[in-house]
């Protein structure tokens, strides 16, 4: 795992200020690869590369040359089928001088052009400069594991794996993109390709970038284009993942260096560690972490499992010190996000650094297999429903009802049928995205002094959002939220938090549930098989049942998260009003602050759950202060 930077001219030379930018470019991501750097430079551009040495650790130093120095490549990820590829690009006459996985991607591209992406299996963000067509090819994999944030700055193209790295520039242009604000604080992120700054974009997942004769061509090459096909029986399904899930695990267990596993309470991850273990035999590193407060604590499943397969397990009981971690996320973000999961996933990352210096983890089940029971269970729900409402009046109506159905926390759950009914007043795909939101977008809007019209549809993201959801090909609901989640969700927030915290402790982190194999094979499966309600999961679970500890499902689902509700209301409540309620605070010139004050009060009573909010605008004015000082004024974009 690495980090990479670039600079190209569109047009012409290169000029020195922008090779001479590059290496402190390079120097701001020395976290990303603390093993070494290298630099590339020729007559239009200029590579830069910060090195965590996994694979061919003598040999694959970067940027690497192809065998006549006409092709160079700056690469961050992993090729977990380099070996296979290697073997076929050798029949076909290439000469390799590394064993390394980046010479395979650079020989890859020699042969096959834009199409060789097609062969690669793994996690990748990479460049390549060929000078003899004089043009630069940039990547990223398919799901957008790693990141490439890129901006022209004086008919210049920067890109790099953070955006810390283009700050660097001297001709950095910082202006804030306030548009994209209302989608931050409904979402907790900003969706690709946008990002909080108006020029700096993000390649989106599984897409490619060509800069030559002075233009940028971006194309996608990638998507999942099966749905709902595979009708056989269960047993046929299971049995064909498992052989995937065993491979997808095996092919990542290659490294130079010590390799380990996440090891939470759920399915997931003990499923990874049970392949890991079968491949590798006992003594598996795994780490885990917890809070004292028992909702946020799987410590006790995490352990049945570790001694199930006697893993070298590392369990660690937190009692974080916001003050400690907060400032170090937002510099590892760059730009405000809200996931409060982020602070546990720093910690494992830390913890497990200590041990080994390659991770494999659980993540990617929930999107495709349907994971997400109390968003996934209430769409397919309304599915249902919504043929029991008469046309637009029955709309209207039940529309009307959701709005002004009590929304007290205080209510029996079974009575907190606001959001249903309000959702059966809408099409489906603003269903979908009301539901995504962790803020409702009529709060956002309320929160930013803009009104409170109800409709999901007046959010500036709305399109965006909803554009995966009305393409999918799938007449299930319930499989276009899963595949709405994977091209939205998932690439702009789990994979952006496991990228950042690990990268912020020099870890790689591998996840073989995002094989795109793995990923294709389950959108096969008809939505309605892969989770019911009081059954999510299924397919993911039944292997578990057979693999995994059986007293491991008695234990409570707890979520892997931070009690940020209690610290607002309890531990850190001063500070978060001292700074988020100041009148000299950084969010009082962008949100209603009469709104928050009343929003604080309202969570504070325990009338109103507004610890989403709260946190959100929390992580927004701390950014504020770490960064908006140095960039330029910010804009309303029109």
């Amino acid at each position: 795992m690495c980090g990479i930077s670039g600079v190209v001219a569109l047009d012409g030379a290169l000029a020195p200020d922008f090779a001479r930018d590059l290496r402190a470019m390079n120097g701001a991501i020395a976290h990303r690869g603390p093993d070494g750097d290298g630099f590339y430079d020729c007559s239009f551009a200029s590579f830069g590369h910060r090195r965590l040495s996994i694979i061919d650790r003598a040999g694959g130093h970067q940027p690497m040359a192809n065998e006549d120095d006409s092709c160079w490549i700056v690469f961050n990820g992993e090729i977990y089928n380099h070996k296979p590829l290697r073997r076929e690009l050798e029949a076909r006459g290439h000469r390799f001088r590394t064993v390394s996985d980046t010479e395979v991607i650079l020989h890859a591209y020699e042969e096959f052009g834009p199409a060789c992406l097609e062969r690669l299996n793994g996690m990748f963000a990479f460049a390549i400069c060929d000078t003899r067509a004089r043009e630069v090819f940039i990547a990223r994999d398919r799901l957008g594991k790693k990141p490439i944030f890129y901006a022209v700055f004086d008919g210049v193209l920067h890109f790099a794996s953070e955006l810390k790295a283009l700050r660097q520039s001297h001709a950095w242009s910082g202006e804030l993109d306030l548009s994209a604000l209302e989608g931050y604080l409904s979402l907790g992120y900003f969706i690709e390709p946008q990002t909080v700054h108006r020029h700096v974009k993000k390649l989106e997942s599984g897409h490619w970038m060509r800069i030559a004769r002075g233009r940028v061509e971006t194309r996608k090459y990638w998507d999942v284009t099966e749905f709902d096909t595979d009708t056989r029986p269960d047993d046929e399904i299971l049995r064909d993942l498992e052989a995937l899930l065993a491979d997808a695990v095996s092919c990542r267990l290659e490294s130079e260096v010590p390799l380990g596993a996440f090891l939470s309470g759920g399915i997931d991850s003990g499923l990874v560690v049970s392949w890991m273990t079968e491949a590798q035999g006992a003594g598996v590193v795994t780490t885990s972490v917890g809070f004292e407060e028992r909702a946020h604590n799987e410590l006790e499943a995490a352990g049945l499992t570790a001694a199930a397969f006697e893993t070298q397990h590392h369990p660690t009981l937190l009692e974080p010190r916001l003050d400690d971690v907060f400032d170090t996320l937002v510099d590892a973000f760059d730009e405000p996000f809200a996931d409060a999961s982020a602070i546990p996933t720093y910690y494992v990352s830390k913890v497990a650094r200590q041990h080994v210096t390659v991770a494999l983890t659980g993540d990617g089940g929930d999107e495709s297999f349907g994971g997400y029971d109390f968003r996934y269970d209430l769409h397919g729900q309304e599915a249902k429903y919504r043929g029991l409402v008469p046309g637009a009046p029955g709309r209207a109506l039940v529309g009307w009802l959701g709005r002004h159905w009590p929304r007290s926390a205080k209510l029996p759950r079974p009575l907190r049928a606001g959001n249903v009914l309000e959702n059966l007043g809408w099409p489906r795909e603003a269903a979908y995205y009301a539901d995504l939101c962790i803020v409702k977008p009529w709060d956002a809007r309320l929160l930013l002094g803009a009104g409170d019209s109800r409709a999901p549809q007046a959010s500036p993201v709305y399109d965006a959002v909803t554009a995966p959801y009305l393409r999918c090909a799938s007449t299930s609901d319930l499989q276009r939220a899963q595949y709405a989640d994977l091209k939205v969700y998932l690439p702009n927030d789990p994979l952006v938090k496991v990228d950042r915290t690990s990268m912020a402790n020099s870890l790689e982190v591998r996840c073989p549930l995002l094989d795109y194999r793995v990923i294709e094979f389950a959108f096969r499966i008809p939505a309605e098989r892969k989770s019911w309600p009081g059954r999510s999961k299924h397919f993911l679970r039944t292997l578990g049942t057979r693999r995994l500890p059986p007293t491991l499902d008695a234990l409570p689902k707890r979520g892997f998260t931070a009690p940020v509700g209690e610290w607002i209301r309890g531990r850190y409540r001063d500070w978060f009003r001292d700074e988020v309620l100041s009148p000299q605070s950084a969010v009082s010139t962008l949100l209603d602050r009469a709104v928050l004050e009343r929003w604080v009060e309202e969570d504070a009573r325990g009338s109103r759950n507004r610890t989403s909010a709260l946190w959100t605008a929390w992580c927004l004015e701390r950014w504020a202060r770490r960064h908006a000082s140095r960039d330029a004024r910010g804009t309303r974009a029109t």
